[in-house]
């Protein structure tokens, strides 16, 4: 394999990888922005994981699959307002909280439905988003340079990818061309000054958190019914945590995010790639410090050695309506 077919190889796997860390950064983004933390990602995106399998499994329907997801997520979400919006309670407990419930409930209910020890069982193939194949990939594949990367990396992936990618310019428009973003983010920043112009504070907090659930929907479906043919206990495996670290590092913008997962996404591919490889001048390097890639970037990035983000003025604080 030459130096081109690597780097095909580890660009199509980093793409693979960084989906699930771009929706899900995309769903803290709204979240955030309008001032609410959201800790529970990991939680709503192993939740919609689990449901997504379930009702494909049961349905032998992607798209119905990815329905649960969504629907399961924003269900999610919505405890998180309720707790963090109604009753204005410590939105990092909530997240929390969130979290752990959805890792205990997944295994219970996997172990209590299926038998197989917290997971479901193989996925058939109409259950699963099938790879799609761009007009004219097969015909460029032998074509030096342009070939390849048409073929093995913008050509072959399933729909969830192609959406993904397009969630971040749509992102972006909304959060900066629409009235409900430039209030989305005038909430975060000042919520006493909406109130005072009229517009509810609460039902705007609450419509960013669903946002932000649909988009963690569509993440936990990707896990168990595209990228694999199953729902695997903890199988978000930190990856709600390294979207949070990918979001500060972006400093809460649309495109930034996106190369900030994609960064993430390529520490994955290299960890995958390196297995039983040999490194020059040190030989064969132990496959558990690549694959610890990525949760050091996300500490360094989170311990604020790099630049300096700061979040939304509001962000955090309950909002009570001052009389």
């Amino acid at each position: 394999m030459d130096y081109y077919d690597i780097f095909i190889s580890v660009l199509s796997s980093t793409i693979r990888l960084s989906i699930p860390l771009i929706f899900t950064a995309l769903a803290g983004l709204f979240s955030e922005r309008a001032g609410i933390f959201d800790i529970g990602l990991e939680g709503k995106m192993l939740g919609s994981a689990f449901a997504a399998a379930c009702v494909a499994y049961l349905t032998d329907s992607a798209w119905l699959g990815l329905g649960a997801g969504i629907i399961c997520s924003v269900a999610l979400s919505l405890v998180h307002g309720f707790a963090s919006i109604t009753n204005r309670g410590n939105q990092i407990i909530s997240g929390v909280a969130i979290n752990f419930f959805v890792a205990g409930i997944t295994i219970v209910l996997g172990g209590a439905w299926f038998g197989q020890g917290g997971r479901t069982p193989q996925l058939t193939q109409e259950a699963r988003f099938a790879p799609i194949v761009l007009p004219g990939a097969d015909a460029v594949r032998e074509v030096p340079i342009i070939g390849p990367l048409y073929a093995n990396v913008i050509s072959g992936n399933n729909i969830l990818t192609y959406l993904a990618f397009l969630a971040v310019p749509l992102s972006w428009w909304i959060l900066y061309r629409t009235r409900f973003g430039l209030r989305l983010r005038a909430v975060g920043e000042n919520p006493g000054a909406v109130d005072t112009a009229g517009i509810s504070v609460g039902w705007l907090r609450y419509r960013a958190v669903m946002c932000a659930g649909i988009l963690c929907g569509f993440s936990g479906t990707y896990l168990s019914i595209a990228q694999s043919a199953a729902f695997i206990k903890d199988m978000s495996a930190g990856k709600g945590y390294i979207a949070l670290a990918a979001l500060v590092f972006a400093k809460w913008r649309p495109v930034p995010v996106m190369f900030a997962c994609l960064l993430f996404g390529f520490l994955d591919a290299l960890a995958n790639f390196m297995q039983g490889k040999q490194v020059p001048l040190i030989g064969e390097v132990p496959v558990q410090i690549f694959q610890a890639l990525p949760y050091i970037l996300t500490c360094i990035l989170l311990a604020g050695f790099i630049g300096v983000a700061i979040p939304p003025k509001a962000g955090g604080v309950p909002y009570t309506k001052e009389r």
